[in-house]
C-alpha cells in the first residue's frame, strides 16, 4: 500500500535522530490524541536486554489458549510494519490492518502538527490510539531500548511487569555498565506492582531488587519464587502454588524454558484460575519468528546444500551469541553435522563477542552485508571479528551467494547452517524465503 509505506517514511523525518529517549514529547502527542494510554486494556510490560519477544509469545499463546483477548505491541518488525501491532479477537488476535493502520497514522500525523517526534514514539502512540479503540483482556507491551525512558513507559499503572536477562548492549544509550544497563531496564517497575524477574547477573539482580524495595514492588524472581527445569524430555516449572509437569516447548534452545517460565510466573500470579491445559497448548502452540526458527522450505533452503539444516535467529549480543552457542551445542550432541555461520552485523553491536560463544563449534564464518541497515558493519569486518573470535572466516556477497557458496562443496555429513547476527538480516532472510512471518 503505498500510502501507507509514504507515510511511515514520512515519520522518520520529524526529528533529526532515530533515538533519543524522553517521555515529553510521548506525553504532549498523548494528549493531544485524547490520552489513550490512560484506556487501554491490562497492560503486562515487559522489559529486558534478551528474550522479550520470546517472552511476549509464550504469554499470547498462553492467555489465547485460555480463550482470552489479546493485544501485542512489540518491535522492531521483520519483513512488514504491520507485524508490531496484533489486535486481539476471539479465536486469536489478528495482525493491523492496512486501512485501519493508516487511519489511526494520519490521525496521529495531524494531531502533532509536525512537531519534533521519533518514528519509534509515532508509531506507538498510534499502536495505543488503536489499542484503546479495541477492547481486550490484556495488552503485552514490550518495551522498545532500555525501559525508564522508553516511549512504551508512559503506562503508569500496568498489571504486571516483567524483566527478562539484561546484559551489556546499546551502551550508548543506556550506560556502559551492567548495572547503569539494569537501571535503566528497572525503570518499568511501578509503586505496588509485582514483577517478574528473569534470570539476572548478581550485579543486575542487586539493581533491581534495590529499586523494586523502594517502589515496594513484590518480585517474583527466578531461582527464587519460581523455577523450571528440564526432566525426562518434560519442562518441569515450581512455584509457590505447585509444580507443573509440562510439554518442553516448541521455540528451541534451553534459553526458551527460562522464557517460557517467565510468562507462567506471571500468569500464574496474576490469574489463579488459569487453565493448566492452557499452559501446555501454549508451550506447543507458540510462534515466534527469528527466534532459533528452522527454516524446512523456501527459496533460500533450495540453494543450500542438499540435506543440510537451516537456521535463523536474530541474535546479535554477547548473551545472544551464548545462548546460541549452547543450543548448537546441544544440537551436535544429539546429531553431529559441521556448523557453519552466514552472519551479519551492525556497527553498534560487538561482534566479536558474538561470535566468541562458537569458537570450537563453528567450522567458519560466511560474513555477509546487512541491506536494509546504513549502519551495517562492512562483511570484511565481520570476517576480521570472526578470525579475532578464533574463527576461520570469508566474505560473501549476500546470503544467497554464501549458500551457493556452500552448496558447491562436497559435504560427507550434510552442514548445519545457523544465518545470524542481526534482526534486520534475520528480516531479510525471511522477506527472500517468503512466506512472510506471523
Amino acid at each position: 500500500m503505498q500510502a501507507l509505506d509514504t507515510l511511515l517514511a514520512r515519520l522518520f523525518t520529524l526529528h533529526p535522530q532515530q533515538i533519543e529517549l524522553s517521555l515529553g514529547r510521548m506525553r504532549r502527542l498523548l494528549d493531544a490524541m485524547g490520552s489513550p494510554e490512560k484506556h487501554l486494556p491490562p497492560v503486562i510490560h515487559v522489559a529486558g536486554t534478551n528474550g522479550k519477544g520470546s517472552t511476549v509469545a509464550f504469554l499470547r499463546a498462553i492467555l489465547e489458549a485460555a480463550g482470552k483477548r489479546v493485544h501485542v505491541y512489540t518491535s522492531p518488525h521483520l519483513v512488514r510494519f504491520h507485524e508490531r501491532i496484533r489486535l486481539g479477537a476471539p479465536g486469536g488476535g489478528r495482525l493491523v490492518g492496512d486501512a485501519e493502520l493508516l487511519e489511526a497514522l494520519r490521525f496521529c500525523e495531524t494531531v502533532n502538527k509536525g512537531q519534533p517526534i521519533t518514528f519509534f514514539e509515532s508509531t506507538t502512540a498510534t499502536a495505543f490510539h488503536l489499542f484503546a479503540k479495541h477492547s481486550a483482556d490484556y495488552l503485552l507491551l514490550e518495551v522498545g531500548l532500555g525501559g525508564r525512558l522508553d516511549a512504551t513507559n508512559v503506562v503508569e499503572n500496568p498489571r504486571m511487569t516483567i524483566i527478562t536477562p539484561v546484559s551489556i548492549d546499546h551502551q550508548e544509550f543506556l550506560g556502559e555498565t551492567l548495572e547503569k544497563i539494569a537501571g535503566e531496564k528497572a525503570g518499568i517497575l511501578k509503586q505496588g506492582v509485582p514483577a517478574v524477574i528473569g534470570p539476572q547477573q548478581p550485579q543486575a539482580l542487586a539493581v533491581i531488587e534495590r529499586d523494586a524495595a523502594r517502589l515496594h514492588a513484590p518480585l517474583i524472581r527466578s531461582g527464587q519464587e519460581y523455577g523450571v527445569r528440564e526432566e525426562h524430555g518434560h519442562l518441569i516449572f515450581e512455584d509457590e502454588r505447585g509444580l507443573l509437569d509440562l510439554p518442553l516447548p516448541r521455540l528451541p534452545g534451553r534459553h526458551q524454558h527460562h522464557n517460557a517460565a517467565q510468562a507462567i510466573a506471571a500468569l500464574r500470579w496474576l490469574d489463579a484460575d488459569l487453565p493448566f491445559e492452557a499452559i501446555g497448548r501454549g508451550m506447543v502452540q507458540v510462534e515466534w519468528p527469528a527466534r532459533l526458527q528452522n527454516l524446512a522450505k523456501g527459496l533460500l533452503v533450495s540453494l543450500a546444500p542438499e540435506g543440510a539444516e537451516l537456521w535463523l535467529d536474530g541474535g546479535h549480543n554477547a548473551e545472544g551469541g551464548q545462548v546460541l552457542g549452547q543450543a548448537m551445542a546441544d544440537f551436535e550432541e544429539k546429531m553431529p553435522r559441521p556448523l557453519v555461520l552466514i552472519c551479519g552485523s551492525l556497527a553498534s553491536k560487538d561482534t566479536v563477542a558474538f561470535l566468541s560463544a562458537f569458537k570450537g563449534l563453528a567450522q567458519e564464518v560466511l560474513a555477509v552485508p546487512v541491506l536494509s541497515e546504513r549502519h551495517a558493519r562492512p562483511t570484511s569486518e565481520v570476517a576480521a571479528a570472526a578470525q579475532s573470535a578464533g574463527l576461520s572466516a570469508a566474505a560473501c556477497e549476500s546470503v544467497s551467494s554464501a549458500l551457493r557458496f556452500l552448496a558447491v562443496r562436497d559435504w560427507r555429513v550434510p552442514p548445519r547452517i545457523l544465518i545470524c547476527g542481526s534482526l534486520y538480516l534475520a528480516g531479510e532472510v525471511l522477506a527472500l524465503n517468503g512466506p512472510s512471518p506471523i
